[in-house]
């Protein structure tokens, strides 16, 4: 379907957040199961979502939920192979499916796909899980229940473990095939010290010395804050640590391994962590819509900004195959009471996604928070 020739001329849609934030909570049903581009389903997050860019602003949109089947948006592929967006069948705007990454048409010396080892985020975002298992996967009464880091794992997409060998050569690859201008680094946590710190510095260093890539290394608070420093001296740029969920209760219940670990040791490690890469180049990632109050969200942000953290607020998405696949997402309205003061509080704060060096808070593309002034 093409847009007819008729339709006058759209508003800038980056600028109009309360539909991008609708369609990022509602997700997007894709007519033509053909014409998805760079997605995927299962593993470690985003999963389950589309990457597309609407007037120049990339977003991850969920296409592989349950709810997408009583979505009001919609696409479908126009004939110069590009996309419509439509809302209850009316026609809204060309959009753009980002592609599969040329490097993914790659594999290592022994017979490896590239894209076993590293996959695109967002537009400009090479995204790797180093470590694609966790202590409390395995565990009902232990692991995270919005998580899916075994699945790609047992689907055989992935690797249990990437090498620092083939994180460099898989980088230098994506940096001079796609352009890819930034890499966040992820893991499952392998042990209740250094919680993935480890094998993170290992990774980065190994990354560093093939090309000059901005990293952003993800993990637990480490037992030992030494880390941060040998983090930062193996060329890691920005750090994240992610609460996901901010009030006792809900973390109990939704995530009852990792509130093992007390709010207060993400606390202190945030303070800790600043002192190391700087103001505005440590993140937290925060799920809308696990039970938290929008307070509490707020007061936890608050203190965070303080802190010189970023909090990144992304709506809620889940996963099919996780206890949580039946766990309805927020809506748009519970979305824009969170990110409406947010954006306001980060602009009086001055702490901008844009000034930090890589990371989901940079990329931006799993929440509209940077269209409120974040």
């Amino acid at each position: 379907m093409s847009l007819p020739a008729t339709l006058p001329p759209l508003p800038a849609l980056s600028k109009n957040r309360e539909l991008l934030t609708e369609l990022q909570s509602a997700g997007l049903h894709l007519l033509d199961g053909g014409l998805s581009g760079n997605s995927r389903r299962g593993g470690a997050g985003p999963s389950d979502h589309q990457a597309l860019s609407l007037d120049g602003h990339t977003l991850m949109v969920p296409t592989h939920t349950a709810a997408v089947w009583q979505s009001p948006f919609t696409a479908t592929r126009d004939a110069d192979g590009r996309g419509t967006l439509l809302r209850e069948g009316r026609p809204l705007a060309r959009i753009d499916f980002v592609q599969r990454p040329r490097f993914h048409a790659l594999t290592t010396a022994d017979g490896i796909p590239y894209a076993q080892i590293a996959t695109l985020h967002g537009r400009d975002v090479l995204a790797s899980t180093v470590l694609q298992t966790c202590i409390r996967y395995q565990s009902r009464r232990k692991t995270c229940q919005f998580c899916a880091i075994g699945q790609s794992l047992a689907a055989g997409r992935t690797l249990a473990r990437k090498t620092p060998e083939q994180l460099a050569e898989v980088a230098a690859a994506a940096v001079r095939l796609d352009g890819v201008r930034q890499m966040v680094l992820t893991t499952g946590t392998p042990n209740a010290t250094d919680r993935g710190a480890a094998v993170l510095a290992d990774s980065a260093r190994a990354i560093r010395a093939a090309v000059d890539l901005p990293i952003q290394a993800q993990c637990e608070p480490p037992d030992d804050p030494r880390w941060f420093e040998r983090l930062r001296a193996a060329g890691v740029d920005t750090l994240g640590m992610h609460l996901e969920a901010v009030t006792p209760e809900v973390r109990a219940r939704i995530m009852p391994g990792k509130a093992t670990v007390p709010l207060a040791v993400y606390w202190q490690a945030f303070e800790r962590a600043v002192e190391v890469f700087g103001r505005g180049q440590v993140s937290t990632y925060l799920l809308a819509g696990l039970g938290d109050p929008p307070a509490a969200i707020l007061a936890a942000c608050e203190r965070l900004v303080a802190l010189g953290v970023y909090p990144f607020v992304v709506p809620f998405v889940p996963i099919a195959g996780t206890p949580l696949e039946d766990h309805p997402a927020p809506s748009a309205a519970f979305m824009r009471a969170l990110l409406e003061p947010l954006g306001a509080m980060l602009e009086a704060a001055g702490l901008r996604a844009a000034d930090s060096k890589a990371g989901c808070g940079r990329c931006g593309a799993c929440s509209t928070l940077s269209l409120y002034g974040g």
